[in-house]
């Protein structure tokens, strides 16, 4: 979501450093990983989308009855507590600046509408972690709702840099990426499962002396290009793959890399 979540493959969270063993927190299940995955690629646009607008075109709404893009921002902040308070028990602590109106919030400074969008969007990262299986009718309408939101305000601000002649984030190209040759032989300790959330694996395979990424719930088969002896990436979506080994060397897990966030995979 967050600048924190498709071939779930959509690679899509706690950010470990490359070449050493991630932790090994409880996992979410397949079906709220699903709902992390899909929050994690809309918040992170919308705060690519915010970051990228200039902070003189805050104030710009396509016609007097339509919202400004301040206000769209401080909106968003507040609607993500208020819907993300509802999945379990964490709570935001309010201060007087919260109490101010939608309209003089909409006025604040860019970096700050941004870093307060950040943080709503790191506190419903956390929210989401916690609900851990999804198996009430209520917490599902509440989290429908929030990504629901995210996605409307998304297409909202999109068309808000479209008009603006800025290109949206989800319609940028991936950055460039060079691969290096790597033999089949250094390939084949990454061969295995590694399971990225309950219920939800990974297959790598070696196919015709390249790497192959697969997903368990039934997604095509994804190549894996090497950046360097330990680092991936594919080239039909703008994700990374980072193998880990332990200490001795041996493979233990990957860290998919999408969304400006990190989620550990441990292997089989």
């Amino acid at each position: 979501m967050y600048c924190r979540l498709t071939i779930v493959l959509t690679l899509v969270l706690p950010a470990v450093l490359a070449g050493q063993s991630p932790p090994t927190p409880d996992l979410p299940n397949s079906v709220m990983f699903q709902f992390i995955r899909f929050a994690d690629s809309y918040g992170s646009r919308l705060v690519t989308a915010f970051d990228s607008i200039p902070a003189a075109k805050y104030n710009y709404r396509p016609t007097p009855p339509q919202q400004t893009i301040g206000y769209i921002a401080q909106h968003l902040e507040n609607a993500n507590y208020s819907l993300c308070e509802r999945l379990g028990v964490l709570k935001h602590p309010r201060t007087s600046k919260d109490s101010l109106s939608d309209t003089v919030k909409a006025q604040w400074p860019k970096d700050t509408l941004v870093h307060r969008l950040e943080a709503s969007l790191r506190f419903c990262d956390t929210a989401l972690e916690q609900v851990g299986k999804l198996e009430s009718p209520a917490l599902a309408s509440t989290l429908l709702a929030f990504e629901t939101d995210l996605a409307e305000h998304y297409s909202q601000i999109s068309s808000y840099m479209r008009l603006l002649g800025l290109v949206p984030p989800s319609a940028l190209p991936p950055r460039a990426r060079v691969a290096i040759e790597l033999p089949a032989s250094a390939l084949s300790s990454y061969i295995g499962v590694y399971e990225l959330a309950v219920g939800l694996d990974l297959d790598v395979t070696l196919q015709n002396g390249a790497l192959h990424i697969r997903s368990s719930i039934g997604n095509a088969a994804v190549q894996l290009w090497p950046e360097s002896s330990n680092d991936f990436f594919a080239k039909d979506v703008d994700a990374q793959v980072t193998f880990v080994r332990d200490a001795s060397g041996a493979v233990t897990g990957l860290v998919l890399h999408q969304y400006g966030r990190d989620l550990p995979a441990k292997k089989r």
